[in-house]
């Protein structure tokens, strides 16, 4: 337990862009209504403003005389070369740009703009801010060094990099090499076959890696905004495969990549699509239910059809749910969302709908500017100024491997985030069934990321309160993807836990126990407890009415 008093030992819940904002969209218009405004506040005060000038003018005059006035974040990567601090040029010119930084942010909360109107004006800051670091200039002292180890070759690739990316990645730096991974060859590479498919999925029946298993399947359900092979990257880091050697009967649905024919798919398609899949897992092995397990926007899918299935009165085809970073309280506080007024949000269905889809790579470029030093400014410098090549990184290879949304269920999600719906009894009705989630009394597993910018740890806590049965929650000390990929042997892993679930997650972190280590052997003891008797493993896959179709990864996972 921790001090109780120190408000620092509260991780803060994400402030910036998140999963919100990806489904909803920031219009440039509204990002330029913002400006016009705070210029408009700069001429209106001139009095404020000028003091203020005149304040970055004294620390200005300072600075040049060799005054070192603010401190750098020992956790700013941008600044880690000594240059920074040693050489007089350098030290000058950051921290020149920290003055500058500090006293417009000044000037901002000592405006007469609303509340509203000042969290969108240090939202615009920020990013104006990180664009303009000297660490992204060509004249930075990694670019100038880079320079002269190459004989200047870096500036021409990083030009021919800037370039190839104007014409094939809609003039964003590249995040990832794009030779270095093939799914099939090196990912998504667990033995398996498809054994179901329908117009939505393919389910994906995996060969067991254990000479005895559990008789209850786990159906895993991954987003529809992503491919499904996050859960196999890697051995090393393949979840599948933990669970397959640790005896669960292991299934994966995977999503077919919309096109705009399919505009009309909305939540209640994919919720009839998933209930064929439970079906056909039943079927297969022979077990009355079956284990779910949804991450991200599965887990809201999962949630729904459990409570479809209450409403029925067939919730009995599920004996449990795990939830990965999954939001169903979808109240969250974002600066980027004050952008967010019904025009907007009307906006962004029209949209859709007229292309039939929303496509991933618009929702790729809200996610990078959510964390735009570390997702753009970052490969800025390595590419373009460094002239180096993207890192060959699997989990960011998937996160480039865009999906499209289609519009039906795009607006579900606009109006998901807009009325919240789950945290009323019958807020939501998918498949003409009102949803209570109050109801659905299965043993639920949650995880939510300390550092999740995506779907925020506190949001992901309320979640976990909205549903019935018995709950865990437990806060994995990663960000969103690395809170599922967090394998027994990672050195980082460590992880929050409190069985006394409050109402305020802030009581309940105050109140919870730090552990080290991964959580995965805890939700794996969780999950063979509610997995059934134990039998000597079958190796055959699918059975007479679903028989293997092709061997996994399958088709739909191809589908650009």
């Amino acid at each position: 337990m921790r001090d109780k008093s120190n408000p620092a030992s509260l991780p803060a819940p994400a402030s910036f862009m998140n999963a919100q904002s990806a489904v909803v969209g920031v219009r440039g218009r509204d990002l330029l209504s913002t400006m016009r405004l705070l210029a408009a506040q700069g001429l209106k005060n001139p009095v404020r403003s000028g003091r203020h000038l005149l304040a970055f003018g004294g620390q200005l005059g300072r600075v040049l005389l060799g005054d070192t006035l603010h401190k750098v974040n020992p956790q700013d990567a941008r600044f880690a070369d000594p240059t920074w601090h040693l050489n007089p040029f350098y030290r000058r010119s950051l921290q020149a740009y920290l003055a500058w930084q500090k006293q417009l942010a000044a000037w901002i909360d000592d405006s007469d703009l609303s509340a509203d109107d000042r969290s969108r004006a240090r939202f615009l800051a920020s990013l104006m801010s990180d664009a303009l670091s000297p660490s992204n200039s060509p004249l930075s002292p990694q670019a100038l060094k880079e320079l002269f180890n190459t004989g200047g070759s870096s500036a021409f690739k990083g030009l021919r990099h800037l370039l190839d990316d104007l014409l094939n990645n809609d003039g964003l730096p590249s995040q990832v090499s794009k030779h270095a991974f093939e799914v099939g060859r090196n990912l998504a590479c667990t033995p398996g076959a498809v054994v179901f498919r329908n117009e939505l999925l393919e389910l994906i029946q995996y060969k067991p890696m254990s000479e005895k298993q559990y008789l209850r399947p786990l159906l895993i359900v991954p987003p529809q905004i992503n491919k499904y092979y996050i859960f196999d990257l890697s051995n090393d880091k393949s979840f599948v495969q933990y669970a397959l050697k640790n005896g669960l009967q292991t299934f994966m649905i995977s999503w077919r990549n919309p096109d705009p024919r399919h505009r009309e798919w909305g939540l209640s398609s994919y919720l009839q699509a998933v209930e064929e899949a439970v079906d056909a897992c039943r079927a297969i092995t022979g077990s009355k239910d079956v284990n779910l397990l949804g991450a991200c926007a599965g887990g809201l899918t999962i949630a729904a059809l459990q409570g479809h299935l209450q409403a029925r009165r067939q919730l009995r085809k599920v004996a449990s749910a795990t939830y990965m970073v999954s939001l169903l309280d979808s109240q969250i506080d974002s600066p980027a969302m004050l952008f967010a007024d019904e025009e907007t949000l009307e906006s962004a269905k029209r949209r859709s709908y007229q292309q039939g889809v929303l496509d991933g790579r618009d929702m790729a470029k809200v996610f990078a500017w959510m964390r735009p030093n570390d997702l753009i400014w970052n490969y800025w410098v390595n590419n373009y100024l460094l002239g180096r090549q993207p890192p060959a990184f699997d989990i960011l290879y998937w996160n480039n491997d865009n999906t499209r949304l289609p519009a039906a269920l795009h607006g579900d999600l606009i109006d998901f985030f807009k009325h919240n719906p789950l945290s009323r009894n019958g807020g939501l009705e998918v498949c003409g069934t009102p949803v209570d989630l109050t109801k659905v009394n299965v043993d639920s597993f949650s995880v939510a990321g300390i550092n999740d910018h995506i779907t925020p740890w506190d949001a992901v806590y309320r979640s976990t309160l909205l549903l019935g049965g018995n709950r865990r929650f437990i806060l994995s000390n990663s960000g969103h993807i690395q809170s599922i990929l967090n394998p027994p042997g990672n050195p980082k892993a460590n992880y929050y836990e409190n069985t006394k679930l409050t109402s305020d997650p802030r009581a309940w972190y105050h109140d919870a126990t730090h552990q080290q280590g991964s959580w995965w052997p805890q939700w794996l003891e969780w999950m063979q407890a509610r997995s059934g008797a134990q039998r000597e493993t079958l190796m055959a896959l699918g059975n007479q009415n679903h028989p293997p179709m092709e061997a996994a990864p399958g088709t739909y996972v191809h589908i650009r």
